[in-house]
């Protein structure tokens, strides 16, 4: 299983980061390796959310089953992975207390035989940090830009 943390600090509060990210279908406007998703549930939103997410980093592609496990607005988002990627994943928002938000993405992950097993977790586990370390500074450009654009537009 691998082990990928990474972080960054967004120029926002915790709730409007969560207003932001709460919007699942929008995630692939801020991950590069998120092509599509597609839910599963009637719902949308919140713990039970189910849906697929057509993922791709470089040559390789899949179609991740998710399910939302954890929804603390504000605070955290949990995914378990039940398809062929199996795991579990977090995005936490930790209030710094200077108006910005400390993001977190900590997720464990398995690779199926064809993506690799534990050899594909080995040498994907740099190659997904680094994705997932630019996802995080492109959502915090958006949130940044979602939150001026909303400034400008309330003037």
């Amino acid at each position: 299983m691998a082990h990928i943390v990474v972080s960054t600090t967004i120029d926002a509060t915790p709730s409007e980061v969560w207003s932001y990210v709460e919007s699942i279908a929008s995630h692939v406007d801020w991950m590069a390796d998120a092509e599509e998703i597609r839910f599963l549930s009637d719902q949308t939103s919140g713990v039970g959310t189910k849906f697929e997410c057509d993922t791709r980093i470089g040559p390789l592609t899949t179609t991740d089953v998710m399910e939302i496990t954890a929804w603390e607005p504000g605070a955290r988002m949990g995914v378990d992975h039940i398809g062929l990627v199996h795991g579990r994943g977090d995005f936490f928002l930790s209030d710094n207390g200077n108006g910005t938000t400390k993001f977190f993405w900590d997720e464990d992950i398995s690779f199926p035989w064809f993506l690799g097993g534990p050899i594909g977790e080995f040498f994907g586990k740099p190659i997904l940090t680094l994705v997932w370390k630019r996802n995080l500074s492109k959502l915090s450009e958006q949130v940044t830009s979602f939150l001026q654009d909303a400034s400008m537009r309330a003037s």
